[in-house]
């Protein structure tokens, strides 16, 4: 049951997620952007823009910080490929960590997919030319990567002291990064609101994923499958 209450979440923020895109691409959109690009809610984005005004130090800062979720993922990675070599065969590596391969795929094709098919531009342009901004990558991968360090901590670890360590600094790095995204000025609010639904979605798909493979896996236990 705990797992489909997860799924359930996670679609509910995916629903959201569709929602608040198609909202973005028809609700007061007006050409406030660079080189008059629309943007949707432009009262709300130009408004909260004209407050924040561009840091590029901060937007600097918050950019080269974003290579912490990536070293997590080649952490993850390398210890995926660890086990397969020693166990010979990729199956038997752990299925949480199959799993979070294959959600890191789906963050990286998240990604990929909107900067293909643009919804919003970025409210400034960077090195004189125009970005997709929809949703903000950055707090994509932060939020979708740094919640599964403390996950996988917590059923890793038996050290209580490591546990919290990682779980503040997971909070803190994440609170910062999203903070810093929002007021550098380098994204409208809408498209750090998009990142938060989308990277909430798929880390929920993930944890009922993982949640259903270690039910499989206690049920095989049970039946003397090892």
């Amino acid at each position: 049951m705990r797992g489909k209450k997860i799924l359930t979440a996670a679609a509910g923020l995916l629903a959201l997620f569709a929602l608040w895109t198609a909202a973005i691409m028809y609700i007061d959109v007006q050409k406030i952007g660079p080189e008059g690009t629309g943007v949707g809610f432009a009262g709300l984005n130009g408004r909260f823009h004209a407050l924040t005004g561009v840091n590029w130090l901060l937007y600097t800062v918050t950019d080269w910080l974003g290579l912490v979720p990536v070293l997590i993922c080649g952490c993850y990675g390398v210890a995926g490929l660890v086990q397969w070599i020693r166990r010979k065969k990729l199956l038997r590596v752990d299925a949480d960590i199959l799993l979070l391969g294959a959600y890191y795929l789906l963050v990286i094709f998240g990604y990929l997919f909107f900067e293909m098919v643009p919804v919003n531009y970025r409210p400034v342009l960077i090195d004189g030319y125009l970005e997709a901004s929809y949703p903000s990558s950055t707090t994509l991968l932060v939020l979708s990567v740094m919640p599964t360090l403390k996950f996988q901590t917590d059923r890793r670890c038996g050290n209580a002291k490591v546990r919290r360590l990682a779980t503040w600094f997971v909070i803190l790095f994440s609170t910062f990064m999203v903070t810093g995204r929002l007021i550098s000025g380098v994204h409208w609010i809408t498209d750090i609101i998009g990142s938060v639904l989308l990277s909430g979605a798929l880390y929920l798909l993930y944890r009922a994923a993982v949640v259903r493979a270690d039910q499989r896996k206690a049920e095989g236990a049970s039946n003397g499958i090892s």
